[in-house]
């Protein structure tokens, strides 16, 4: 039986679909049908979501611009017996929006609050990714200028646990390019579009990914993982400039030409290609 307060009011947070619209619980499509009213971060977005599995459930905006304004009326809402269903654009509410600041309201004002599990990006693509899975941190979305990105990104690169992030197509290649500074050669995984049509799992470094994504423009949502710093990584040897040269001469003589051995050459040593490059063209001319 759900909990409810003597009045009967109660907060649910219920977990929507991040994509397949099959991923509704059975517990959440009755949670919804049930409630007195849903509040929605999106309306016009949760109401396809109703309307799929026919829910006639009145709904009420919710959204980071009313939080405050709205989280009082929904708090006085409890407060009259009202069973209320919270919800996010998709996933799980509380999660990078807006719904902790209304999980507070309803603590303090001493109703219960009663999770109702279901789909969650961050631990969708956690757990396919091939990555770490004991010990990981959720960091959500990263700032946006690249002065305060690359800062908290610096605060991390001594982290062991597997580190996962959200991240917004037209901003991925900056982010990325920070990464290849930051975290050279780990392991990174891109997931992209989870449980629709489309989605996609890319594996590798970020060198690999930045050159993937300079070819192929990003589309959709990103969920971004980066494996933990080792505790003894295994160095690979280091190359002296002549090294690095021969090496890229020898494939050249496989059959590659300059630009094609210079990429292989830096997908073999875990370089950038750019850095590879500079020393092709800058040292091999002196």
């Amino acid at each position: 039986m759900e909990q409810v307060a003597e009045n009967g009011g109660v907060l649910y947070l219920c977990a929507t679909p991040i994509g397949n619209l099959e991923d509704l619980t059975f517990r959440a499509l009755r949670i919804l049908k049930e409630a007195d009213l849903i509040a929605a971060e999106d309306t016009r977005h949760t109401k396809k979501l109703l309307n799929h599995y026919q829910i006639a459930t009145p709904l009420t905006s919710y959204h980071r611009h009313n939080a405050k304004q709205k989280g009082a009326r929904l708090v006085e809402l409890l407060g009259e017996g009202k069973q209320i269903a919270l919800v996010s654009d998709a996933g799980t509410p509380g999660i990078s929006d807006p719904g902790s600041l209304m999980v507070q309201l309803a603590i303090e004002a001493g109703f219960p609050v009663v999770p109702i599990p279901g789909a969650t990006a961050a631990i969708s693509a956690l757990v396919a990714s091939g990555l770490p899975t004991d010990r990981f941190a959720f960091e959500g979305f990263l700032p946006r200028s690249n002065q305060e990105r690359q800062g908290f990104l610096t605060r991390l690169q001594a982290e062991e646990r597997t580190l996962v992030f959200y991240e917004a197509p037209h901003r991925l290649l900056a982010t990325l390019r920070d990464f290849e500074k930051l975290f050279p050669g780990r392991k990174m995984v891109a997931a992209r579009e989870l449980t629709k049509h489309y989605e996609e799992f890319l594996r590798g470094t970020a060198t690999q990914l930045i050159e993937h994504f300079e070819a192929v423009s990003p589309k959709g949502e990103f969920t971004l993982l980066i494996e933990g710093k080792q505790k003894n990584p295994e160095q690979p040897p280091l190359l002296t400039k002549e090294q690095i040269i021969q090496l890229v001469e020898e494939i050249k003589i496989g059959g590659l030409d300059e630009k094609e051995a210079i990429k292989e050459a830096a997908k073999e040593l875990g370089l950038p290609k750019r850095e590879v490059y500079q020393v092709v063209k800058v040292e091999g001319r002196r």
